[in-house]
């Protein structure tokens, strides 16, 4: 986890007291999804689970609310444990041990994940909801979901002028990013050379994200810098070591 990586740095173009901190590294590397093609999961003998073998946390109430808005468009032919999950016994979310608010967890993986053999499709049920519906998918799924593998960190700094200001960083989802537990997943995507073959880099296949994430005008203001790293005639300084060489 610890590579010399490349960051920049600018100030909001929406916000004067908000400045970005971005991972170039990382947002110039190949990484991609690759769920249901190689993805190993974060348990042992769970592949198919992916990441959602733990459930998903709720960033706030809004979080919550906002899901179950869309929760209530699944059916039975498009969510494995419809029954379970809207059941008079049963409900899709869970106050963890940590009393926690989380998606439920059923069987080992988050009531979301339809099994292989489901005749609806496996895979998360409120992401094929936003597919079909032709939405982004950060618009059905909890934020920790959408938002994975990017982290986004908020840190107020103190500045000699005695001016304070807001560092949003956008960086690496990695390990460390899942806690003290991180170091024991049986298999992280950020680190692993079979999820870096994307065609395109990461800040264009996950615009929508970094947009919503940073709002249009910071994006369009990182976006530059990352054209410009690529556009270089020069060896990128700090590569992702998981991208393919060359």
């Amino acid at each position: 986890m610890d590579f010399p990586r490349a960051w920049v740095e600018f100030a909001d173009p929406a916000d004067e007291e908000q400045v970005f901190r971005c991972d170039l590294t990382w947002l110039t590397s190949r990484w991609a999804c690759i769920f249901g093609r190689g993805c190993q999961g974060i348990v042992a003998g769970r592949a198919d689970d992916g990441c959602c073998s733990l459930g998903a946390h709720f960033s706030d109430d809004d979080d919550e609310k906002r899901v179950a808005r869309h929760v209530a468009r699944l059916t039975p032919e498009t969510w494995q444990f419809h029954p379970l999950g809207t059941g008079a016994d049963g409900y899709w979310a869970e106050e963890n041990e940590d009393g926690e608010r989380q998606t439920r967890v059923v069987d080992g993986a988050c009531i979301f994940a339809n099994r292989p053999g489901f005749p609806g499709g496996a895979g998360c049920a409120l992401h094929a909801l936003a597919l079909r519906e032709g939405r982004e998918p950060l618009e059905t799924k909890p934020d920790v979901c959408w938002q994975l593998p990017i982290r986004r960190t908020f840190d107020w700094v103190d500045r000699p002028d005695d001016t304070r200001v807001l560092v949003v960083s956008i960086g690496e989802y990695d390990r460390r990013g899942w806690g003290p537990g991180g170091h024991d997943l049986h298999w992280w995507c950020t680190s692993a050379t079979s999820a870096h073959a994307s065609g395109d880099p990461l800040y264009l296949s996950y615009r929508a994200e970094l947009t919503e994430l940073m709002g249009p005008a910071a994006y369009a203001r990182l976006t530059t810098f990352c054209e410009s790293r690529l556009a270089s005639s020069l060896p990128l300084v700090a590569p992702h070591p998981a991208d393919p060489e060359g």
